[in-house]
């Protein structure tokens, strides 16, 4: 079938797998031409793994340091008529990369927040690896379903408090007007703390560790994100805020659990990720960040995040540098002062007219559509392609 990119608000409901291989292709390449990691793991866990900053967690260990993966997510293949998820064939082509260099990558298709899916992987762990080293978890989901109650809870991305106007950005017509988001109930805040927060982190841990399945020295990490004052009421303060709160809180139990400094929050950089995209606000700041991080050569994509992550903190040999709260920060050249100012300056004056001349817009829209394998160079768009791709996770 012939695949073009079918954009619906803040998602492309299509996803091109030679695209998809391509971008896949392109962050291999850059971890390839950095140096070998020099303590890397050698069993590694991927909880969300198919895109954004779980797909680079991925690569990263994988063909910086030669690890073994095994990478769980919830994605959808393609059939003979409709196209995969981009995260499906993200793997397709991760799995087969790994497969050309003699890599094992073994992935999961399934409900993550699952006793199931936990039970299944436990399994293939005790089978094919016997013990995983590090245990990365950077799951993103609207809803989970908690196996305890049965009950299925859903996230919202609202302040707290009170309502919150801003502008905000849409991205389908490039306007810039203002927003006004309605005020979290409490009820709200607590299911956003369910799927977002760090209880699910908690139960994978426990039952990879119950298991048996947890090397001695084992280390585990889960993402977030603070960002700048500007989008604190949507995010910091917000339900997404209390969640990470919630995160943070985990990992001090995991420590306290499985010993000092074997869970840690890594605090990343602003992203065009399939989650970002849909958060208010957000689109709009991150597009004035990008103007401005080129402007210093500071920018960074997911796989630079991730291989400065592991390049810098997990994989040194050295216990991770952490802020006064105990995180791994590697937004920090996202937040240093002069670049805040001047994405500051640039909000106070962006609208419709300006916003190509005064932000990265195109630099966003180019982004987003490679998250769905469109716009990479080298692939023929115009030809005809097979949207049914295996992987381990199935066909």
């Amino acid at each position: 079938m012939l695949i073009q990119p079918k954009i619906r608000g803040f998602i492309c409901t299509t996803a091109h797998p030679e695209g998809c291989a391509a971008h896949v292709q392109q962050q291999i390449d850059f971890v390839k031409s950095r140096p070998p990691l020099a303590h890397p793991p050698e069993n590694v866990l991927v909880i969300g793994a198919s895109t954004g900053y779980g797909l680079a967690s991925r690569i990263v260990p994988a063909f910086g340091g030669r690890a073994r993966t095994i990478g769980v997510f919830f994605e959808k293949p393609g059939t003979e008529n409709k196209t995969g998820s981009a995260g499906w064939y993200n793997t397709v082509a991760f799995e087969a990369a790994a497969a050309r260099e003699g890599l094992y990558a073994r992935s999961f298709n399934g409900d993550a927040f699952s006793a199931e899916i936990k039970q299944t992987v436990i399994e293939a762990i005790a089978r094919d690896l016997g013990k995983v080293d590090l245990v990365v978890y950077s799951l993103a989901s609207p809803r989970r379903t908690d196996p305890a109650d049965g009950q299925t809870y859903q996230s919202c991305l609202k302040p707290i408090g009170a309502a919150y106007t801003q502008k905000t950005l849409n991205t389908d017509k490039a306007e810039v007007y203002p927003i006004t988001i309605e005020a979290a109930s409490e009820e709200e805040i607590r299911h956003t703390v369910k799927v977002m927060g760090g209880e699910d982190w908690e139960l994978w841990m426990d039952a990879l560790a119950s298991a048996g399945v947890l090397a001695p020295a084992a280390r585990t990490i889960a993402y977030s994100y603070i960002g700048p004052e500007l989008t604190f009421p949507i995010y910091t303060n917000g339900t997404i805020g209390r969640a990470k709160e919630h995160l943070e809180e985990s990992a001090a139990r995991l420590n306290q659990r499985f010993g000092s400094g074997s869970a840690f929050v890594s605090v990343n950089k602003a992203l065009v990720t399939q989650a970002s995209s849909a958060i208010p606000v957000v689109p709009l700041y991150i597009s004035l960040l990008y103007k401005e991080m080129k402007r210093h050569g500071l920018h960074e994509g997911c796989i630079e995040q991730i291989e400065r992550l592991f390049a810098s903190h997990l994989a040194t040999g050295n216990p991770p540098l952490l802020d006064a709260k105990g995180r791994i920060r590697i937004d920090d050249w996202e937040m240093r002062p002069e670049i805040q100012a001047a994405v500051q300056t640039a909000w106070d004056e962006v609208n419709s007219g300006n916003l190509r001349e005064i932000s990265d817009f195109e630099g966003y829209q180019t982004e987003f559509l490679k998250l769905f394998g469109f716009g990479l160079p080298g692939v023929d768009y115009a030809a005809e392609t097979e949207p049914v791709r295996p992987c381990s996770a199935g066909a």
